[in-house]
């Protein structure tokens, strides 16, 4: 038991102070969800699914319930699931009626032959599977028409840009000091289970005001998310464009691999991103020891951990090294 261990993340972007505290809480109570599975015996898989859920469920995340809205106002979903033992993966891009996009990832890994269904077909998947169906207005919220607003007259890049790339002055800021105060970013989760079984789970709605059918990293094997038992497991967040094209995920596995640890392993991988691409993000990770890590080159990354060997203590924090450590319940 005390090997098993889970992280989650809410996100890395210019988080504001106005929703610190909900993000903070919610990605808390992800970690205890998926902690308790992996207490009472549950697999890795089982773990960053109900991590996950939970953030979905949460309107303070850009995932399920609170996702933003495409250039013509619509919700488009994305989200991977992938185990280690089997490098077993599924993923959903450009969903718009699912409760749960994870959960419909998870049934594309193990009720079908594919890694990946897109759109109409994913969500008849969904029905066929009896996943819970969710009307537009279930998931949308007053946070993403309002960011929808903000961000449709100046467009796709300015979003991008106000969200993702590091600014000089107050953490939460934009470029011409006025607060971010209704997009978030993608949520996520890494586990290691008591079999020694690594997982992750990533989820999102995309980013504000992007065009209909676009897909970011999230749902791409290798760049959203990747799983491995004989290295670990990894779950990013940030600019999906730029995650993509330098497969980030399978980056920092394949670090950890030549012998880094997972920390310098996520900053190395980071790094190589904003110096070839000047791209920005961040990302959890795991290791087969259960040796975790977190690590952003954002203003900001809400996450937190329970297990391994800070055994039943909770870890969290959203500023740059900021680790805050309270009991679990």
């Amino acid at each position: 038991m005390d090997s098993i261990v889970i992280v989650v993340h809410g996100g890395a972007w210019a988080i504001p102070d106005s929703i610190v505290d909900a993000t903070r809480s919610g990605v808390k109570e992800a970690a205890r969800r998926g902690h308790e599975v992996l207490r009472n015996g549950g697999s890795a898989l089982d773990a960053v699914q109900a991590a996950v859920m939970t953030l979905e469920d949460d309107p303070a995340f850009n995932a399920g319930r609170g996702s933003t809205l495409n250039c013509n106002g619509e919700i488009e979903m994305d989200a991977l699931i992938m185990e280690g033992l089997h490098l077993g993966a599924g993923s959903v891009a450009a969903v718009r009626d699912i409760a749960h996009p994870i959960a419909l990832a998870r049934s594309v890994m193990e009720k079908t032959n594919h890694t990946m269904l897109v759109g109409r077909g994913a969500s008849e998947f969904g029905r066929e599977m009896n996943l819970s169906l969710s009307a537009t207005d279930r998931l949308l919220t007053n946070d993403a028409e309002k960011e929808f607003e903000r961000f449709k007259g100046s467009g796709y890049d300015r979003a991008v840009e106000e969200l993702f790339v590091p600014k000089q002055g107050d953490e939460g800021s934009v470029g011409d000091g006025n607060p971010v105060q209704h997009d978030h970013e993608t949520v996520g989760a890494v586990a290691l289970d008591a079999h020694g079984n690594v997982a992750c789970a990533t989820s999102t709605g995309g980013i504000s005001v992007k065009r209909p059918g676009r897909v970011g990293d999230s749902p791409i094997v290798g760049a959203g998310g990747y799983a491995d038992n004989e290295v670990g497991a990894v779950s990013c967040t940030g600019h999906g464009e730029c995650i993509t094209r330098v497969c980030l995920a399978h980056r920092i596995v394949n670090f950890m691999n030549a012998g880094l640890g997972p920390e310098a392993a996520a900053e190395q991988a980071l790094g190589f991103m904003s110096e070839r691409i000047q791209g920005f993000g961040g990302a959890i990770v795991v290791d087969r020891s259960g040796n975790t890590a977190r690590a952003f080159t954002t203003p900001r990354m809400a996450w937190a951990s329970l297990g391994g060997a800070t055994g039943d203590q909770l870890h969290h924090g959203i500023n740059p090294g900021e680790d805050i450590v309270e009991p679990r319940l």
